[in-house]
């Protein structure tokens, strides 16, 4: 019996080899604020059914891991204060009966125990500003490390050490690869000033090189960074000024280790007026388009 259940609809795509895409739910549970969650929630499944893509939103239910949610599993994601679940907290949660929005790690770590090759999310995490010290790094890059799943994503948020993460990501020999792009996004920005290796112009070369990382033998993920359009971007002087202010408030109220990003992203999305928030639904638009065009295909040449 497998420690997870994958819903009908994922289950028939994933054996007739039709296109798949996760789809995380901290980003509905945690990232959005209700209503306008749930709205997301659907939105997100819509895009890729108009692709004839099959979405699988990902989030642990009662200690089950579910590839998949029917309307009332969204619903939930949405309206309930669940956990926040990463790889580690998955047995815990399990013994527990307990459920869990999955971030980026878990839902890539489920999402490839069900055979799904492609994950579409809003951004990646990564290396913490100040981590020399505190060693604060998100689990998401070590998950890639070792699960086979191509994700897609706006970079990682401009809270982070944008080039620390880069840099970490080459030592844990994860691929990044620009989408029609050799600079590296920074989340809210369409750029970051940061040039990385390679880029590839088509969805069919993306499925290429992922079909070739499976014949190499190779184990890592993809980072398939998507750079925000550049007429939908904040503007990157109000960005910068935001910022500061939130990194100065944080310092002021003490917060240290994981409760640093949550309390930046809440303070920015108040201090910008919802512009930060505006921003973030569309990147995770463009990103779960992209991801529907790679998964479709990836479903032709696999």
């Amino acid at each position: 019996m497998k420690p997870f259940q994958i819903s009908k609809e994922v289950a028939a795509a994933l054996d007739a080899g039709k296109p798949v895409v996760a789809l995380e739910s901290t980003i509905i549970s945690h990232g959005l604020p209700r209503p306008q969650n749930l709205a997301a929630a659907i939105e997100f499944e819509s895009i890729l059914r108009e692709q004839g893509v099959t979405p699988a939103t990902i989030a642990i239910l009662d200690g089950i891991p579910q590839i998949g949610l029917d309307e009332r599993g969204v619903d939930r994601i949405a309206n309930e204060d669940l956990a926040k679940a990463s790889v580690r907290d998955i047995p815990i949660l399990a013994a527990r009966k307990e459920s869990g929005a999955t971030t980026v790690a878990a839902t890539a770590h489920l999402a490839s125990l069900a055979g799904i090759r492609v994950f579409a999310t809003g951004g990646l995490g990564g290396v913490h500003r100040g981590a020399n010290t505190t060693f604060d790094e998100s689990a998401d890059l070590s998950t890639l490390a070792v699960t086979p799943i191509t994700v897609v994503c706006a970079g990682v948020k401009s809270v982070l050490d944008i080039s620390a993460t880069l840099e970490r990501l080459e030592s844990l020999s994860v691929p990044v690869i620009g989408w029609q792009t050799k600079e590296f996004p920074a989340f809210w920005l369409n750029r970051s000033g940061l040039q990385i290796d390679w880029s590839l112009n088509t969805t069919d070369q993306i499925a290429q090189a992922m079909k070739a990382q499976d014949e190499l033998g190779h184990n890592q993920g993809i980072v398939i960074a998507n750079p925000i359009p550049l007429e939908l971007q904040w503007d990157p002087a109000e960005h910068d000024r935001v910022l500061q202010i939130a990194f100065k408030a944080a310092d002021a109220a003490g917060v240290h280790g994981k409760a640093v990003t949550p309390f930046l992203l809440g303070f920015i999305v108040e201090e910008s007026k919802g512009r930060s928030l505006e921003v973030n639904l569309d990147l995770a638009r463009n990103n779960v388009k992209l991801a529907g065009q790679i998964a479709t295909s990836w479903s032709k040449v696999n």
